[in-house]
């Protein structure tokens, strides 16, 4: 079958069952065909990121706002809060600071919350121990940050009725490690599994309602929490850490950016993918 396609701009436009006239002057469809045609235009909706007070979480919030996304910023930490959102783009954004290790202070930011288009999970903690040396003390912290506070909260965003029926993205930050564990990494790398596992689960059950949910499982990047690393082992292994990642160690927009894709229209047709960002 032979589909014919005449554009001119004035007239009718015909082609494989698409008709639209246009008059002459009217640039209501120029404006509507860039909005379409940049699908990681993120104006209009609205977001919730978790850690937003430092590293992945804060450029996080930068990217979304650059993108003309609207961000509600929470973390413990309402001074660097702020901090984050000076660095943002202006927008109508707010801050609620809660600790979300704390049931109760995760269902008062639960409901403060207006209906989102998707939300970015990057709580998280680095406790670096042999197994030996590993107490009850550091494994409920580590859990408690890197995998409960995320699981309770996206539990209650989904019993509140707080995600937009097929308008909604869910993103989790795991890591690499859980591919590629370390020696005193085994809280750590257990949490993100855990993590990445729910994630799967939760993109299963949410499938019908049109809301999505991927991870990211960045390699070592520029942050607060490589400076801890380096502390806690010699400036040596950290040096053979960055040899091993053939573009070096990342930057945080390494990460945002992702995140910023899995948030957007333009990964509609993406869910229960897991992203490996290791610079190689």
């Amino acid at each position: 079958m032979q589909t014919h396609t005449q554009c001119i701009w004035g007239r009718a436009v015909v082609g494989h069952g698409f008709y639209y006239h246009r008059k002459s002057g009217d640039s209501r469809i120029n404006r509507n065909i860039s909005m379409q045609a940049n699908p990681f235009n993120l104006q209009g909706k609205t977001f919730l990121v978790t850690g937003a007070s430092s590293g992945l979480g804060r450029q996080i919030c930068v990217r979304i706002s650059e993108m003309n996304g609207t961000v509600i910023l929470t973390a413990r930490n309402l001074k660097r809060l702020e901090e984050t959102r000076q660095a943002m783009q202006p927008g109508d954004h707010s801050l609620i600071p809660a600790d979300l290790t704390s049931a109760e202070e995760t269902e008062n930011l639960v409901q403060k919350l207006p209906k989102l288009n998707g939300a970015a999970f990057s709580t998280g903690i680095s406790i670096i121990a042999p197994t030996g040396f590993i107490t009850q003390h550091d494994y409920n912290q580590t859990f408690q940050t890197n995998f409960e506070a995320s699981l309770m909260l996206s539990n209650q965003l989904i019993r509140k009725k707080k995600l937009i029926r097929d308008a909604c993205s869910l993103v989790f930050i795991s890591s690499i490690s859980t591919r590629y564990p370390f020696v005193g990494g085994a809280l750590y790398v257990s949490a993100k599994a855990a993590m990445e596992g729910y994630a799967r689960v939760l993109a299963i059950e949410l499938a019908h309602k049109g809301i999505r949910v991927n991870c990211v499982s960045p390699a070592f990047v520029k942050t607060q929490m490589l400076n801890q690393t380096a502390n806690d082992f010699s400036g040596e292994v950290v040096k053979k850490i960055e040899e091993k990642q053939l573009l070096g160690l990342g930057e945080p927009d390494d990460v945002a950016n992702p995140v910023v894709f899995f948030l957007s229209d333009a990964s509609k047709w993406v869910t229960a993918t897991n992203l490996i960002l290791g610079g190689g």
